[in-house]
């Protein structure tokens, strides 16, 4: 048999580049998606086993095609990481709501397309694992995230609904809830004077993903909470 098959959206420089990189190293074959085709060409020649599929998560048409060929080279994923994310900031006065509906269709809609097409083989194997990346916005609708929390919030909600039908059949299905700033290139720049332990690093959460996919199943988490020491929550 060959390498199981995971397959992680969102793959940019931070987050998604370690969930890649952890899996990788786990002895996964490793379907990266997103949009950006240079920086999946440049990830696939730096890590091993890992695979470049340029997709736009939110196009029904992408997905099944993008899944056809990761099941023709690769074989049936075992493992979903849902990690792209849409999001704006505006109050509900001010956004546009066109930017709502976009972030739904990231956050929430793409979420429902993928498990959709890969959660019948995981159910036939009787074993799987989806899981999708979240933040304090799934539970807390800040004035300033109309635009974004109600997307994540739904995202969370769909996948509590996605637990409760697929757990009895052998697939675990986790959100992991993200209650901090990533350290990023971008973030360093906005908090400059923020001490290391300010931030949570992609590579710490890469490490908490891989956890909650491999739980014991007499054991398994659905909401999952990480934090720095430090954060006053």
């Amino acid at each position: 048999m060959g390498n199981p098959i995971a397959v992680v959206t969102g793959v940019g420089p931070g987050t998604g580049a370690a969930i890649v990189r952890r899996f990788a190293h786990g002895g996964y074959s490793v379907a990266m998606l997103a949009r950006n085709r240079d920086r999946l060409i440049q990830l696939e020649s730096e890590i091993a086993n890992a695979h470049a599929y340029p997709c736009d998560v939110t196009n029904e048409a992408q997905i099944d095609s993008t899944i056809a060929a990761i099941r023709s080279r690769l074989g049936a994923p075992k493992v979903l990481i849902h990690n792209a994310v849409g999001g704006a900031f505006g109050n509900f006065l001010s956004i546009d709501p066109q930017v709502l509906n976009q972030n739904f269709q990231v956050n929430t809609m793409a979420l429902l397309y993928l498990a959709r097409r890969l959660a019948p083989s995981m159910i036939d194997a009787g074993d799987g694992a989806i899981i999708a990346s979240g933040n304090t916005s799934a539970i807390r609708g800040k004035a300033n995230f109309a635009g974004f929390a109600p997307t994540k919030a739904a995202q969370r909600i769909l996948a509590e609904s996605m637990a409760r039908e697929l757990g009895p059949k052998g697939v675990h299905v986790a959100y992991v809830l993200i209650d901090a700033v990533i350290d990023l290139a971008r973030t360093r720049k906005r908090w400059p004077e923020a001490p290391d332990g300010f931030f949570i690093k992609p590579a710490a959460i890469a490490e908490e993903i891989w956890h909650v996919a491999h739980q014991d199943r007499s054991a398994w988490s659905f909401n999952v909470e990480i934090r720095p020491f430090g954060e006053t929550w």
